[in-house]
Formats: structure tokens, C-alpha cells, sequence
């Protein structure tokens, strides 16, 4: 079956090893709250809000771009990892991997419910910062525990 869709397998290998890196500096950081002043720079904004300011589309802020390097690899590394081929690409994993994408998408907005009405104001803004990336880490979770399920009983056959 030819999948257009997917990339080479090679590049799972290569969004795991950005993916991890990644997201463990990308949690320390968010954690200590760290940001080096060697990463701050003036960018261009579609909107700005200032702090009891004005509001206004378009423009150039002072931001610290740390938090949006981190953001961009892990979203980059999670579309690698997760939209990589397997080596034996078949019919079956096909199955496996719609099904883990729509057990993902059904089990992420699961979570954003609950939170819709358990969790408030500033808490809720970092569920919806973190939701941004549940998606695919939910995804690849299912379907490498699927496919590890699934070369267990092919070990076991044999």
C-alpha cells in the first residue's frame, strides 16, 4: 500500500532524538521559569496585548524566543516520530495507526472537557499551552504500545 502521507522511516530515528532533548529542556525550562537574555529579541506579532494597555494587530514585541524554539521542536519532532513509517509498512499498521489517531483525537478532547470544568483561570491557560502537543503525544503513545503488543504475539507465534 502506498502511503504519500508518511514520511520515511529514517526520520523517526531523527525526530527522537530532537523529540526527548526537547521536551526535557523544554519542561526544566518551564519549571525554573528560565529564560537567557541572550534569547531575547524584537519579533514581529500578528496581535499585541499589553499589560494594561493598548490592544493591536500587527507590530514588532520584545519577547524572550526560547519557549517558541522549544515549542516548534517538539511540535516538529512529534510529526516525525508519529508520521514516520514503520519498517514493514503494511495494511495492518495502517489499521493500528488510523485507529490510534482517532483513539488519541477522542481521548485529547476527553481531556479538554474535564478541564473545561474542573480547572480555571491561569491553571487553565497551561492545560490549553499543553494541549497543543497532547494530541500527537497521546497518538504516538497508542500506537507504539499498539505495535509493541503487536510484535509481541508476532515473537510469540514464532
Amino acid at each position: 500500500m502506498k502511503l504519500n502521507y508518511l514520511f520515511p522511516n529514517k526520520y523517526k530515528k531523527v525526530g527522537w532524538l530532537i523529540l526527548i532533548p526537547s521536551a526535557i529542556i523544554g519542561l526544566i525550562t518551564l519549571y525554573l521559569d528560565f529564560e537567557p537574555n541572550s534569547l531575547d529579541f524584537n519579533v514581529p506579532a500578528i496581535f499585541i496585548e499589553e499589560l494594561l494597555g493598548d490592544k493591536h494587530f500587527f507590530g514588532i514585541v520584545n519577547n524572550n524566543i526560547l519557549n517558541e524554539i522549544l515549542g516548534a521542536l517538539i511540535l516538529f519532532s512529534s510529526l516525525l516520530v508519529a508520521f514516520s513509517k514503520e519498517e514493514s509498512e503494511d495494511e495492518y499498521i495502517s489499521k493500528i495507526r488510523l485507529e490510534s489517531l482517532v483513539w488519541a483525537v477522542y481521548f485529547n478532547y476527553a481531556v479538554l472537557l474535564i478541564s473545561f470544568v474542573l480547572i480555571f483561570d491561569l491553571a487553565f491557560l497551561w492545560v490549553m499551552i499543553f494541549n497543543m502537543f497532547t494530541i500527537l503525544l497521546f497518538f504516538i503513545i497508542r500506537f507504539n504500545w499498539q505495535i509493541s503488543k503487536l510484535k509481541k504475539i508476532a515473537h510469540y507465534e514464532e
